[in-house]
């Protein structure tokens, strides 16, 4: 089979526009691993730096400079004909009469393209600056069959895909099912129950850690969005001392003060056990026999908790909002029986545990469609 050059099938193409003040732009991201383009924002023109934006049409093969390294590939879909991308986003008319758009798309998630896209990417810095050239692109070569057998190819990956589609969208129903089913469990499990303040049952209790120059001491981190607490780092004592520290307990209700304000709070796990946090967490200790920590830390994930905490973040820009210990003191928390908290939290529990099940059984599902193209390609499929 003779290579084929992108070049010969590939065609350059741009719709540039200038930029004008009122006008509305739908723009698009690109996801990685082949996953294609995306509306990401709407602006107007005059909440653009942008002075000119080029304009999308269904059927445009389209990568992103910026990520091409990471498979930002694809093609845009009908329902996102018109839309806008900067100029980092090279457009593409593919010739119909010899390839198969899908077929191209495909190709650029082979393992082996991937390592050829990342060896051509050229930045000031490692990683998100690496960007990909048209030309780079262009002067790429290919085995090309015939549109019948390149359709025919693509027919099989999709049926596939489409699968691995369907166990996506069941896996995310059942995330989404447990989470209705544990609001409305709380919701009628705080209905009638008494408000007190977040100082009478779970006070702030702060534990300073003398740090030795010598010792070794691993660091707690919180991610924002809810998305809980993660092992940080091993920091050398000499490294640390100039900050203030504080033990970090299993059982904890911790705060940054920094970050509450986007879901920084967490409950500190068993496996956190020893580990140290800087002074910008906040930990509260829940009374034993009053409350629950997995309790309150679902209470601020509801949206009557959460705008609690968010007011209690005053700021003057959106950046800048920072927990006021006072006000956080004095939010107001439901506080059922502790019995009742306690089966709740075993219920949170049980739909942990399948969400980790899920994401351990995630590299496998991401690894899956890399193996499929292999086989596809090779003609095993």
């Amino acid at each position: 089979m003779t290579l084929t050059k992108l070049s010969e099938i590939a065609e350059p193409t741009d719709r540039f526009e200038t930029v004008t003040p009122e006008a509305e732009y739908r723009l698009l991201g690109m996801r990685s691993r082949i996953g294609g383009p995306f509306l990401r924002e709407t602006k107007r023109g005059i909440e653009t730096s942008a002075v000119r934006l080029n304009r999308v049409e269904s059927g445009d093969f389209i990568f992103s400079r910026l990520f091409a390294w990471q498979g930002s590939f694809g093609l845009v879909p009908a329902h996102l004909h018109g839309c806008y991308v900067s100029n980092e986003f090279p457009l593409f008319r593919i010739n119909l009469d010899r390839a198969v758009p899908e077929y191209l798309v495909y190709w650029f998630g082979l393992p082996q393209v991937q390592k050829r896209v990342e060896a051509d990417c050229a930045g000031s810095t490692p990683g998100t600056r690496n960007r990909y050239s048209e030309k780079h692109f262009l002067r790429l070569s290919l085995d090309l069959p015939s549109v019948s057998l390149q359709r025919g190819i693509v027919s099989r990956i999709q049926s596939v895909a489409n699968r691995m589609d369907e166990a996506r969208r069941l896996r995310q129903e059942i995330q989404d099912d447990a989470k209705a089913l544990l609001h409305g469990v709380f919701h009628r499990l705080i209905q009638g129950a008494a408000y007190r303040p977040l100082a009478e049952v779970a006070p702030i209790v702060r534990r300073p850690v003398a740090i030795e120059l010598d010792a070794s001491y691993e660091e707690i981190g919180i991610r924002s969005f809810h998305k809980g607490p993660f092992f940080k780092c091993v920091s050398l004592g000499a490294d640390i001392s100039h900050k203030a520290m504080f033990q970090m307990v299993p059982g904890d209700l911790v705060f940054s003060n920094i970050m509450a304000w986007e879901g920084g709070i967490a409950v500190v796990r068993p496996e956190d056990q020893g580990r140290i946090g800087v002074h910008r967490f906040i930990t509260c200790i829940p009374r034993p026999g009053i409350a629950d920590a997995q309790f309150l830390w679902f209470y601020f994930q509801t949206k009557q908790g959460f705008e609690k905490i968010v007011a209690a973040s005053p700021a003057t820009i959106a950046r800048n909002r920072t927990l006021s210990v006072k006000k956080l003191e004095a939010i107001e928390v439901p506080v059922p029986t502790y019995d009742r908290q306690e089966a709740f939290a075993t219920l949170q529990r049980k739909f942990s545990a399948i969400h980790q099940a899920q994401a351990a059984n995630q590299p496998e599902l991401d690894a899956l469609l890399p193996a499929v193209l292999d086989k596809a390609f090779n003609g095993e499929l």
